[in-house]
Order: C-alpha cells, then sequence, then structure tokens
C-alpha cells in the first residue's frame, strides 16, 4: 500500500535511503531534511511489515516540483512498485497545480515511460541545485538531468 510517510517512519526512512546512497545513487538525507521535508514523502509497505519503498515530491520554486528517492527494496523491484510510487508523486503534482517536474537519475529509460525527457543542466534553473553541494558527487555529478511537462506532457 502505498501512502504518505508518517513521522515515527522518520528514523527508518533514513536507514533506507542511507542504503541506497552508498552507491551514489541516492542523495543521502539527513534526520532534520527529514523531518522537515517529511510531507514530501510516499512509502509502500504490504500490511504493517517493513519498508519496501519510497518516492517523494518537493517542491521546489512556484509551479516547479522534484521528484526524489525513488527506492524499492531489492527483494521487491520489478514488481511495479517503482512505477506506482512515481504516479503517485505526479497524480500529486497535478493535483496541487504543478506545470514542471524535473529529476535527476542514473535509469533516464525507467523516467521515460512516464513521459520525462532528457534535458542538459542549463535547461533547469538554478534553484534546482541547491541540494547538489551536499552530494557525494558533487561537482563531478553523472545523473542525467530529465523534465516533464504537466502542461503540455511534453
Amino acid at each position: 500500500m502505498i501512502r504518505k510517510a508518517k513521522i515515527h517512519e522518520v528514523p527508518e526512512i533514513r536507514r533506507f535511503l542511507g542504503k541506497f546512497s552508498e552507491d551514489g545513487g541516492i542523495l543521502p538525507r539527513t534526520l532534520a531534511d527529514l523531518y522537515g521535508q517529511l510531507r514530501d514523502y510516499y512509502v509502500y509497505r504490504e500490511d504493517q511489515g517493513p519498508l519496501l519503498g519510497i518516492a517523494a515530491l518537493h517542491i521546489c520554486w512556484a509551479g516547479l516540483g522534484e521528484i526524489r528517492s525513488v527506492a524499492v527494496a531489492p527483494t521487491h523491484q520489478r514488481r511495479g512498485i517503482a512505477s506506482r510510487l512515481v504516479q503517485t508523486c505526479l497524480a500529486e503534482a497535478r493535483a496541487i497545480g504543478l506545470s514542471e517536474i524535473f529529476l535527476l537519475t542514473l535509469v533516464p529509460e525507467f523516467f521515460q515511460r512516464f513521459g520525462f525527457k532528457v534535458v542538459s543542466r542549463e535547461d533547469l534553473l538554478p534553484i534546482v541545485w541547491a541540494d547538489c553541494v551536499n552530494c557525494v558527487k558533487f561537482p563531478d555529478c553523472d545523473e542525467i538531468p530529465m523534465v516533464l511537462n504537466l502542461e503540455s506532457g511534453i
């Protein structure tokens, strides 16, 4: 079941994301970040079991949001969980009136299925790069920027 994250889940979310940040695929988040941005996060669990998937929709600026921290436990990958998490984030983005979503990824093929297009780094607003200084890859990022225009579908 996908639902909004709850306050008591923050330590578990941090540990879960930490596992995926070890290889540089996801930016690690501090407890302060997670508590402050808890409303951004969706979690996937089966019944009352462990956290199996996560994704976040972060609002960056007027009309601009970012999908971030998409991760699924290795034991549950290739079951459509990541796709459902992304679809949930996109549905919220549309519901609150965002016009554009961006993301940075190492797997552009996955996000192309939702209509995201690869763009150059220069096409993104400077506000997008605010978190980058905290990344272990900075300034040599190998992630691919992608954008989805929610108003036109491109």
